[in-house]
């Protein structure tokens, strides 16, 4: 298992200090804030944590203030429910006394039903497109000077884009993003928690495809944003380091918000998960 991909399990893996409260630490990484999927994950660690034997079928977060990556963050669990097939929780995470996010999430018992899904997406395999080292290694003259560390820095998650994006000066286009995406290295056979791997990977690009109708990228500087709010749906059982294909689309953006939903499939067609996501995006005074 490569040292990334430990980092992450890690991450996911929170110290328990009292019944329903629990810390979890920052990688060491060169960050001005808390990374969202951080918090998404490790929050949905903490309410499995309280509700053994049940998996997580939805959760819904704001993140109401940046994390600082320098202090651990405490997440404090309020059990509000535990029904015969449903389980409700409250996740608050805290960092200097503060609130920074905070999530509901709903956890369900294994059982059968009705089945229907969408139809995935007629895509190319994810073995016919350019590994990430390789993409990254070919794009990294365009990175600017100050981005190019991070950009060609290790990941638990690789992202294989169906169709990539010049990342400095794309031309723009209908708001669809396409990618494959799977951790690095497999899992160990005994994981757990496929599901919070899933919440910490979905925050890395949604918000980014309200940006491809204008043709801007977090690359070309013109933007500042932030994650508001993030929901998920869990459908059907799944592994985070087996190729998922995320589908990706953006209905609107306005009022400095950018709106964006997105569908979830794993390599034999299953509907795995949907989210959603709105973002704050605003255009630095002086680029449009």
């Amino acid at each position: 298992m490569s040292g990334t991909l430990q980092n992450l399990l890690d991450l996911l893996d929170l110290e328990t200090l009292e019944a329903d409260l629990f810390r979890g630490h920052a990688p060491k990484e060169d960050r001005q804030r808390v990374f969202g999927g951080h918090v998404i994950g490790q929050a949905l660690v903490a309410a499995m944590r309280t509700a053994e034997g049940r998996k997580p079928h939805s959760l819904h977060a704001y993140f109401l203030r940046p994390g600082d990556p320098k202090v651990p963050i405490i997440y404090d669990v309020d059990c509000i429910r535990d029904g015969r097939s449903f389980t409700s929780r409250h996740v608050v995470a805290r960092q200097h006394g503060r609130a920074i996010y905070h999530m509901a999430v709903s956890l369900q018992v294994g059982e059968d039903g009705i089945e229907h899904q969408l139809p995935m997406p007629d895509v190319p395999d994810p073995e016919t497109l350019p590994d990430e080292q390789s993409r990254r290694e070919a794009l990294l003259e365009r990175i600017p000077e100050a981005g190019r560390k991070r950009f060609m820095a290790d990941r638990a998650i690789e992202i294989r884009p169906v169709e990539p994006r010049d990342p400095v000066h794309p031309e723009p286009s209908p708001p669809f993003e396409r990618y494959w995406a799977r951790t690095r290295h497999s899992l160990p056979d005994d994981f757990e928690h496929h599901e919070c791997v899933l919440g910490y990977a979905s925050d890395a690009t949604l918000l980014a495809t309200c940006l491809v109708p204008h043709g801007i990228t977090w690359y070309t500087g013109k933007t500042v944003s932030a994650s508001l709010d993030h929901s998920m749906w869990f459908h059907r059982p799944f592994r985070a380091d087996e190729w998922l294909l995320f589908d990706q689309v953006s209905p609107s953006s306005s009022s400095g918000r950018g709106f964006n939903t997105g569908n979830i499939f794993s390599r034999d067609g299953r509907l795995i998960a949907s989210m959603a996501q709105e973002g704050m995006v605003r255009v630095r005074r002086g680029d449009g």
